[in-house]
């Protein structure tokens, strides 16, 4: 029970006298004997001692009809229909006539009533004391002086559409009807001087439930709105009861004589008279007796505050239309109570410092965010500048999202109230509003505090409900010292690269980093390898290198992992030549690497190769144990054998630790064969040049030439050597005798007797040349001799046609014949049947196509001087090769432009039309 004496008054509402516009400021004067009213639809429904009914409109223009014949009792406006009910009377007694009136239809310029039945509970006439209809047209209760509730059931507009039945009640006057729909429930409270009850009318024979055993007097009722769950408001003259259709609410003590009570939007009206109680004469009459004064007051239940309260001469009614209460007078004069808006309002509590009031009524009057804030942020000054600072963080943590959280901040930046801003910035991050700064801040005021219990509530919230940026948070608690506590974020929030660099850098912690490493996805894996390797190598060389060997192979990451990343189980294989510059300053673990990698996967890059022989040829160079050094030896060969090694890597590193076999090997295998020699050249191995040269000199001919040149400048007795060379530069004719003396004359230890049986047999060998040579001239000689000869017979004598059979199908000759110069003839058919063409002879044209093919062929290759030169320069005997090019014609234009002027032209191509003229002979027809 709240008693009213508690709550605070205020003057929400202004109070003025409702003026006729028409009468120059005068007070506007309602009609006479005034005795039921209603509002709803747009205008105030009036009722009158002589039967009219008044409608007032907002511009406060009065229009009336004839609704009964003596007098008006009661109306009801309808909400959400421009129906209107009333009950009157029509003639002398106690007759009550009930007419239901459409207003949106006129007859005979007044409203059409569209029903009209007698208000009797039974066979006894009775008064009627109230009257509530529901706004669905579907049910409509009027009670009576006798305890009698009569429901009509159905279409209330129309008299053959519903039904019309009594409710069981007492003998106690029905004080108050209302209608309460929940959803498709429908009950109907009723409430007489001495009980309170509720009928559930969506049931069949209408259940009854008794809700209390205390009624009010006439019209001392309400039914609040539906946001208010609809509850039945009884005002009694000690206290207001709230009532649910199966239980008593809340209740309020708010004494005195209760003659009014109205409920609209949130606030409860009532009119109390003091000095008075009620009797049953007073519903006879249906309305109140003249008294002095009237007390209304308007409560807010749910902020529990006085909105107004004054007094006024004896009120009729008090009804709510266009936004205001309008209070009437029985000296017929009618007020306005205008509401303040709310930031007036708010205004009125903020002087009073009554904030925690103004939130309440800021929230009912569903002010917007800001002005909440606003006015949590005046609470929030308030508290504070009265030393709450406790309270006063509570507030300003309301406005988190439209206050700018520095001026909170700065406010509570000072030690002593370090705890204030922890709760604060708490706020700011379950908000998910922090930025790094705040972060920052936090985390500071945790380590300041030493508060490691909330420390760790905040870093190990559940994923879901983080508010902060992690990295920050890492970067903060690592400056701190809280190192654990970084790691744990870092981890929880795979931030990798901070854990790794919080274990190395700051705990030192080496095995577990690498541990750390091996959970991580490929990607990550490799990449923080690259980055932390050398420093993870220098203090555990072994787990570091045991994880390399697993990232270059088939990495997949270790089965204890426990975040997310890492329970991708893609297979990765890095690249292990990235990984080399890892291992300085640790050979040992580079050897076990790099071989693993080679055993393992044979296609390595170059790089392990390479990398690897430079070790291998390392401990080659600095092994003392012959067998042992035999070994590293066969151990490097092999790795050249490989063909995986850079050429060039590959023999620089064998020249610069003078890795002999290794260098020769590689001098073959790039077919450097003259490197070969001028290596065994430099260390003076005499028969290795030779050996060289008969292992390379085919492939390079060049190798004798250059070690009879080597050997000729050795002051050193070496002509078993340069006898050896000499033997097989004359078996290939290598090189010119003329330039052979030439070369041995530098060497004072060669004598004549080095090169005698040389230059003995290549005389022979040319002289007999020379013998062939002239021998052939002499053949040619003839040869030609006798083909001029022939030439010049067949020019200047008769040729005689002596055959008497066809060269081709040996028959004998028939004319038509053809015969050639050449001595062969042919039946003119024979010759058109298989004769390419009747200028050759189908005997001699292949021999002739074959000379032809070969003239034109050197025609062709005269102008090759590109040719020319290449062959000269890479033959052995250059002469041969002029004189090939001089018999192929290659210099006649140089001849032909060299003869004197004074030749004859035709003399100059005569041997080339003779010898066209043995090839191709004249057709001759017989």
């Amino acid at each position: 029970m709240a008693a009213f004496l508690q709550w605070r008054r205020f003057v929400f509402f202004d109070k003025e006298t409702v003026k006729d516009p028409g009468e120059n400021g005068k007070n506007f004067q309602l009609p006479l004997g005034i005795s039921a009213c209603d509002s709803g639809r747009g205008h105030i429904v009036l009722g009158d001692m002589d039967g009219q009914i008044w409608f007032l409109t907002r511009s406060l223009q009065l229009s009336c009809f004839q609704a009964y014949k003596l007098r008006v009792t009661h109306l009801y406006q309808l909400k959400q229909h421009n129906i209107l009910v009333s009950v009157g009377e029509d003639e002398q007694g106690i007759n009550p006539l009930v007419k239901v009136w459409n207003l949106d239809k006129r007859d005979s310029g007044s409203p059409l009533c569209t029903r009209i039945f007698p208000a009797i509970p039974g066979n006894k006439p009775t008064e009627v004391s109230c009257l509530s209809v529901h706004e669905n047209l579907n049910f409509m209760a009027i009670g009576f002086t006798d305890g009698s509730v009569v429901l009509t059931k159905g279409d209330i507009t129309r008299d053959r559409h519903s039904k019309t039945l009594s409710l069981p009640e007492g003998n106690c006057p029905i004080t108050g009807l209302a209608f309460r729909q929940a959803g498709k429930i429908t009950h109907l409270f009723v409430a007489t001087l001495e009980k309170v009850k509720c009928y559930t009318l969506s049931l069949k024979e209408y259940p009854c439930v008794e809700l209390d055993t205390h009624g009010c007097a006439l019209r001392c009722f309400a039914l609040t709105d539906p946001s208010q769950d609809s509850q039945f408001i009884v005002a009694g003259d000690d206290c207001v009861y709230l009532y649910q259709p199966d239980e008593r609410g809340p209740c309020f003590a708010f004494e005195g004589h209760k003659l009014l009570t109205h409920w609209h939007r949130g606030y409860l009206l009532m009119l109390t008279d003091n000095n008075k109680s009620p009797t049953k004469s007073d519903y006879a009459s249906g309305g109140t007796s003249p008294t002095v004064k009237h007390t209304l007051t308007i409560y807010d239940l749910d902020n529990k505050f006085i909105a107004y309260s004054a007094v006024f001469d004896d009120v009729i009614d008090v009804l709510a239309e266009w936004g205001s209460f309008y209070v009437l007078t029985r000296d017929r004069t009618m007020y306005t109570l205008q509401e303040k808006d709310t930031q007036t309002k708010l205004e009125m509590l903020f002087k009073k410092n009554l904030f925690v009031m103004a939130i309440n009524l800021a929230k009912s009057q569903h002010l917007d965010n800001d002005g909440l804030s606003e006015i949590f942020r005046q609470y929030g000054d308030h508290l504070y500048n009265k030393g709450d600072h406790d309270g006063a963080i509570q507030q300003y943590i309301r406005t988190i999202g439209k206050l700018e959280p520095s001026y909170v901040i700065r406010k509570f930046l000072d030690a002593q109230r370090i705890h204030n801003l922890t709760a604060y910035l708490q706020a700011l991050h379950r908000q998910s509003l922090a930025n790094a700064d705040h972060t920052t801040l936090l985390l500071n005021c945790y380590t300041k505090l030493k508060d490691s219990s909330k420390l760790e509530e905040f870093i190990k919230s559940n994923e879901s409900e983080v508010h902060f940026d992690v990295e920050i948070a890492i970067k903060v608690l690592r400056q701190a010292g809280y190192h654990s506590h970084a790691v744990f974020l870092a981890e929880r929030h795979v931030h990798h690269e901070w854990y790794l660099k919080i274990q190395l850098e700051d705990l030192k912690n080496y095995q577990e980093a690498l541990r750390y490493i091996g959970r991580l996805p490929f990607n990550q894996a490799e990449s923080n390898m690259k980055r932390y390797g050398k420093t993870l190598m220098h203090h555990v060389p072994e787990s570091t290198t045991i994880l390399l060997k697993r990232l270059c192979t088939d990495y997949q990451p270790s089965k204890d992992s426990t975040d997310k990343e890492s329970l991708d189980k893609t297979v990765g294989k890095a690249n292990p030549e990235e990984f080399i510059p890892v291992f300085a300053n640790n050979p040992r673990e580079l050897r076990a690497f790099l071989e693993h990698m080679i055993e393992v996967d044979p296609l390595s890059p170059e790089g392990v190769y390479d990398t690897l022989l430079e070790l291998r040829l390392q401990d080659w160079a600095h092994e003392q144990d012959p067998e042992k050094k035999r070994v590293l030896q066969e151990a490097a060969l092999s790795l050249l054998r490989s063909d995986n090694t850079v050429f060039d890597k590959a023999l620089v590193l064998c020249q610069m630790h003078n890795f002999k076999e290794g260098v020769l090997y590689l001098y073959e295998k790039g077919m450097l064969y003259q490197q070969i020699m001028h290596y065994h050249m430099q260390n003076e191995e005499y028969g290795k040049v030779v050996e060289a040269c008969k292992r390379y000199g085919d492939k390079e001919a060049c190798l004798w030439e250059q070690a009879l040149g080597y050997f000729a400048r050795k002051e050193e007795n070496c002509k078993a050597y340069i006898s050896e060379v000499l033997q097989h530069i004359d078996q290939n004719n290598l090189m010119p005798p003329l330039l052979v003396v030439q070369t041995l004359a530098h060497n004072s230890t060669a004598s004549l007797s080095v090169i005698k049986d040389y230059l003995i047999n290549k005389l022979e060998r040319e002289t007999r040349q020379i013998e062939e040579d002239e021998k052939k001239i002499r053949q040619y000689r003839d040869e030609t001799t006798h083909l001029r000869a022939e030439i010049q017979e067949l020019k200047s004598c008769a040729k005689i046609f002596q055959k008497t059979k066809c060269s081709m199908c040996n028959s004998p000759l028939e004319l038509p014949s053809v015969h050639f110069l050449c001595g062969h003839s042919f039946h003119q058919h024979c010759l058109e049947s298989f004769a390419e063409s009747e200028a050759e002879c189908p005997t001699c044209t292949p021999e002739n196509r074959k000379v032809m093919d070969m003239l034109r062929a050197q025609d062709q290759k005269r102008d090759l001087h590109d040719h020319f030169n290449r062959q000269l320069k890479s033959s052995n005997d250059g002469f041969s090769v002029v004189a090939d090019y001089f018999g192929r014609g290659v210099f006649n234009k140089l001849t032909l432009i060299t003869d004197p002027p004074g030749s004859k032209s035709g003399a100059v191509n005569l041997d080339a039309e003779f010898n066209r003229d043995l090839l191709i002979k004249t057709k001759t027809h017989t």
